[in-house]
This record gives C-alpha cells, structure tokens and sequence, in this order.
C-alpha cells in the first residue's frame, strides 16, 4: 500500500511542543472518521508500524479511517523529560483531539490507545477531558494496573534505590551505555536474562516487567521486528515508576500532580465519559496481568451493562498484539469490528 505521511505540530497545554503522525493511502482519501493511536511508555508513535507485511496503521486505512498517530511527551523523539501520568492526560491528548477535529472537520472521532497511553489517556476520559472520542480500544492496561509479584517489588524497592542514581532507565543501554550506572544495570541484566540475543529486550524486560520476555512473546515476532526494535525504545522517567507504584498499591489511578481538572483518585468518582471501551488484554502480558483490563471491563459494565467490550488473547502478551507476525490475521479484524460497533 503505497501511503502518505504528514507531520502535524501541536502545542500541549503547558506549552510543550508535540506532534501527529497523520498516515492517509496514497490513491483513496479517508471515508471514515479520524482514529488517534497513543504509544506507551519510552517509545515513540512509529512503535505501531513495525517492520511487519501489514500494520494496525494498514488495516485502519483499508477499512476507511483517518490515521493520526500521537506523540505525547513520553515519546523517545523528543528530549527526555520528567513526565507524568497527569500531564499526559491534562495538557497532551486534549490538546491531540483537538487539533485532529480542526485539522478534520470532524466533531467526533476514535482512537486506539496502549499501555502508558491507555492510563494517561483514560485519565482524559474520565475526566471528561477528550468528550469528542466516542469509541476507545484499550490495550493492556487503563484503570485498574495489576502486575506480577516481580514488578511490585521492583517498583516498591528497586526504584527508589536506583532513582537515587538516575532520573532515566533506559532500555537503548543496550546499544549505547553512556554512563556507569547504564553500564552496571546492563551487566546485571545480562547476568540474569538468557531469553535471546538482544540486549535491548533483554533490558525492556527487566525495565517493564517480569518475564524472559515480558512485552513480547518470541514466537510471535519475526526476526526483522525483534532487531528494528534496538532502536525503538528510549529514556523513561524514574518519576513515573513511582507514580506507577501508587497506582499498583491503590489499585487503580491515581493523580500525583494535584490538578482541579483531574480526580486525585480516579476509581473514587464516576467517569465523565460517554466513550464505549473495548478492552484488549494478552493472556501471556508479564508487564500487565490480564486481570489488569478484566477488572477495568467489569467496572465499566457495571455501569452499563453489555456496552462495553473485553477479548483475552490467549497466546499474545502486550505489544506483540500490535507487531506480532500474525497480528494481522488474529488481533487487527476485532479491532476494526469494535471501531465499526
């Protein structure tokens, strides 16, 4: 498919300068409505166009849909910064949508949202903060972050000792260690992940999660993904661990910013939200449990019931859904399903 790619700046709402990825065919202008796709955490918007025969990017442009790809300030393409959760949701994806619906013409749209880009984005939702986006397909985690034993441990422990060495983890280390601390994290991950080759995942499986590997299954990647990569992960603040750490313990969101706009404890106040979710977990996911978006779906259907949408993925973790070699085949047809709804 041959495509076209514009890069639109925004300015998010404290003044830092972001931008869109808008991704349209080539030959056949957009028949449907715009759909924002949110990474996570220390990547950046291109982490949804893995070297991969067909994209998620791909099949939404197949079905009709206007592709915007976010990058919000925890992208690796702009200098790294002490980001949180709550600037995310207050100053960066309102400030997406709203540029999206002037740059479109059109009042309403969708969006796919992953991991860190999911908490901060339903923090948005819930808020009542981004009331244009009606339908929101939620991968891995949004309300309610569980993570294995290992991951607690580390964010309780690990992190407040190693936030007195670094302000960043950074998973590139693997490529390019600059300083002592990136040299001795690196050895030590060595030492203990044997999964594969790849120092890399190796250090985002000990960065994210628990497993060997904990965002991926081997199995599902090809070769040429597993490499490219090397170069698609960078800096991620300690200060957002630590963030992370009050959420896990309270067991759902929680701000740490002290914002009007937002509620200091987002599973103590109903959401401001029309939105249908659909929730998407993998069964296999170490960085996010499964129970992760099985207990946000309850709480949601609670409220409405039989509105909102759950699909377990049995044989995929957390972003192989997105660049799993068969993700086209098994993952990419709900997802267009669930837009349409």
């Amino acid at each position: 498919m041959d495509l076209t790619e514009r890069i639109v700046p925004f300015t998010a709402g404290d003044g830092m300068a972001l931008n869109l990825i808008n991704v349209r065919s080539s030959s056949r202008p957009p028949t449907q409505e715009p759909v924002i796709l949110v990474h996570g955490a220390g990547v950046r918007a291109n982490i949804f166009r893995a070297p991969e025969k067909k994209t998620i990017v791909d099949a939404l442009i197949e079905a009709g849909y206007d592709v915007w790809l976010e990058n919000w300030r925890a992208s690796i393409d702009f200098p790294a910064n002490t980001w949180t959760l709550d600037q995310a949701a207050l100053y960066d994806h309102p400030y997406a949508v709203r540029r999206i619906c002037e740059e479109t013409g059109h009042e309403t749209m969708k969006a796919i949202i992953h991991c860190q880009g999911s908490t901060s984005f339903m923090m948005s939702a819930m808020a009542g903060l981004v009331p244009q986006v009606s339908t929101i397909i939620a991968n891995a985690v949004t309300l309610h972050p569980v993570v294995p034993a290992w991951s607690a441990f580390k964010l309780n422990f690990v992190v407040p000792l190693v936030n007195t060495l670094t302000p960043y983890v950074n998973p590139h280390w693997g490529v390019d260690a600059p300083t002592w601390i990136a040299k001795l994290m690196t050895a030590m991950v060595k030492l203990t992940h044997h999964e594969c080759n790849n120092t890399v995942c190796k250090l985002v499986s000990f960065t994210y999660g628990s497993g060997f590997p904990a965002l991926w299954q081997h199995e599902n990647l090809n070769e040429n993904t597993h490499e490219w990569l090397k170069e698609e992960f960078g800096n991620v603040p300690l200060r957002f661990f630590q963030q992370m750490a009050r959420c896990v313990h309270k067991g759902n969101l929680v701000s740490v910013e002290s914002y009007s706009e937002l509620p200091a404890d987002f599973g103590a106040v109903p959401p401001k939200t029309a939105a249908r979710f659909s929730f998407f977990c993998g069964g296999k996911n170490r960085c996010f449990l499964p129970e992760s978006q099985e207990k946000s779906w309850a709480y949601f259907d609670k409220l409405q019931p039989n509105f909102h949408t759950l699909h377990r993925l049995p044989e995929y973790s957390h972003l192989d859904i997105f660049m799993g070699k068969n993700a086209a085949r098994d993952v990419f047809p709900i997802m267009i399903k669930e837009l349409a709804k």
